[in-house]
C-alpha cells in the first residue's frame, strides 16, 4: 500500500483590478511574503512594468492608488509594512477622487 503526502503551500496573492490591468497586464499573482511591501515587491518581480502604476519613484504607494490587505485599507502608504497572512488577498486597484 501506498501513502502519498501533498504538501500545498499557502501564499498571499496580489489581485490587481480590471482598471488598473486595461494600462498594464498584471494578473493576480499569488507570492511569498510577510509585508505588502514583500508581496508587491515579489508581484512586480514578475511583472515589471505594473510597478510604475502602483508606486512612485520613491517607492511609496501613488496618491490615487489604494490598497487592501483582507478588506481593510494599508495604513503604511510609505513602507507597506502592513502585515500580510499566508492566505491574505491583496486588492491593488485605483482610487476614486474627484468632486
Amino acid at each position: 500500500m501506498w501513502s502519498v503526502s501533498i504538501t500545498v503551500k499557502v501564499m498571499p496573492t496580489a489581485h490587481f483590478t480590471a482598471n488598473l490591468r486595461r494600462h498594464v497586464d498584471c494578473p493576480p499573482a499569488s507570492v511569498a511574503g510577510d509585508t505588502v511591501r514583500q508581496v508587491l515587491d515579489a508581484a512586480f518581480a514578475a511583472n515589471p512594468a505594473a510597478r510604475g502604476y502602483v508606486l512612485d519613484d520613491q517607492g511609496n504607494l501613488r496618491k490615487h492608488i489604494a490598497v487592501f490587505v483582507d478588506g481593510k485599507m494599508v495604513a503604511d502608504r510609505e513602507g507597506l509594512s502592513d502585515p500580510v497572512n499566508q492566505d491574505s488577498e491583496i486588492y491593488i486597484m485605483q482610487a476614486l477622487s474627484g468632486g
